[in-house]
C-alpha cells in the first residue's frame, strides 16, 4: 500500500495584496485593536470640541491649522501605540506561530504590518482633517463669521509627514522589543521624558546644546511646520531620523526575521 503524500509543489504563494487583508483585519478584529481605533478616534472629536468652546468663550480666532494643530497633538501619541500593537499584539498572544505557518517569508509579513500601519495612519489623518473642517465650519456659525482656511500645502504636508514618522517609530520599537507594555512605556519615556533630559543637558553642560539638536528627532519633524528648511535643518532632520527611526527600524527586523517563534 502506497503512503498518501501532499504534494504542494504547484501550490501559488500568497499574493501581498491579502496578506495586507489580513494582517488590516487583525488590526480591529480584537478588543484592544478596536477600542484603540475607536479612541483615537473620539479623543480627536473631544479635543476639537474642548478648542471650540474655548475659542467661542472667549471669543478668540480660530482657523483650519489651528485645528489641525490640536488633531496632531492627539494623533501623535497614540499612532505610535498603533504602530506597536500591529506588530506585538502577534508576539503577546502567540498567534505569531499561526502567521509564519501559513506564511513562512517573514519579509512578507513585516511589510504588510508595515502597510497596514500606513493605511491606519492615512485614514486617522483623513479623519482628523474632517473632524477640523467641521469644527471651523461650527466656529464660523457660532461666531457669524467666515470660516478661516488658512493652513496650505506646507502645514498639511508636514502634518502627513510627522504623522507618519510617529507610527513608523512605535512600529520600529515593536519590532525591536517585540512586547506591547516594554515598548509602550519606551515610547512614552522617549515622548516625555528624553526632551528633558536633554533641555537638562543643554542647561548643564555648555557644549551639549550644540549636539541635542543633532539628536533630538521630535524637534527636528516640529521643524517642518516653517518650512523650507534650512541646509542644517535637513542635516539634523537626518541624522536624528537614522538614530531614534532607521537604526531600531533596522535591528528589529532583523530581530523578527530570526527570532524564533514559540
Amino acid at each position: 500500500m502506497t503512503a498518501a503524500t501532499l504534494d504542494l509543489g504547484d501550490a501559488r504563494p500568497i499574493p501581498f495584496h491579502r496578506l495586507v487583508s489580513v494582517e488590516l483585519r487583525k488590526s480591529y478584529d480584537t478588543r484592544a485593536g478596536f477600542w484603540l481605533l475607536m479612541v483615537i478616534g473620539l479623543l480627536v472629536v473631544a479635543a476639537e470640541a474642548i478648542v471650540l468652546i474655548v475659542t467661542v468663550v472667549q471669543d478668540e480666532p480660530l482657523s483650519y491649522g489651528d485645528t489641525t494643530a490640536v488633531a496632531a497633538f492627539v494623533t501623535s501619541v497614540l499612532l505610535p501605540v498603533l504602530g506597536i500593537m500591529v506588530v506585538t499584539s502577534e508576539w503577546s498572544q502567540r498567534t505569531a506561530m499561526v502567521t509564519f505557518a501559513l506564511e513562512p517569508r517573514r519579509p512578507h509579513v513585516i511589510a504588510a504590518k508595515a502597510m497596514v500601519g500606513l493605511l491606519l495612519t492615512l485614514a486617522t489623518i483623513v479623519v482628523a482633517l474632517v473632524v477640523g473642517l467641521v469644527t471651523v465650519l461650527l466656529y464660523a456659525a457660532l461666531q457669524g463669521e467666515s470660516p478661516v482656511w488658512h493652513f496650505g500645502w506646507t502645514g498639511f504636508t508636514a502634518f502627513l509627514v510627522t504623522q507618519t514618522f510617529a507610527m513608523l517609530g512605535g512600529f520600529a520599537l515593536a519590532t525591536l522589543l517585540l512586547n506591547t507594555p516594554a515598548a509602550i512605556v519606551v515610547f512614552f519615556v522617549y515622548r516625555w521624558v528624553l526632551p528633558g533630559l536633554l533641555a537638562l543637558g543643554t542647561a548643564l553642560i555648555g557644549w551639549f546644546g550644540s549636539l541635542a539638536p543633532w539628536i533630538d528627532f521630535q524637534s527636528a519633524q516640529g521643524e517642518l511646520y516653517d518650512f523650507p528648511l534650512t541646509g542644517e535643518q535637513w542635516a539634523q532632520l537626518f541624522v536624528s531620523g537614522v538614530i531614534w527611526l532607521v537604526v531600531p527600524l533596522l535591528i528589529g527586523i532583523w530581530r523578527v526575521l530570526r527570532a524564533e517563534v514559540k
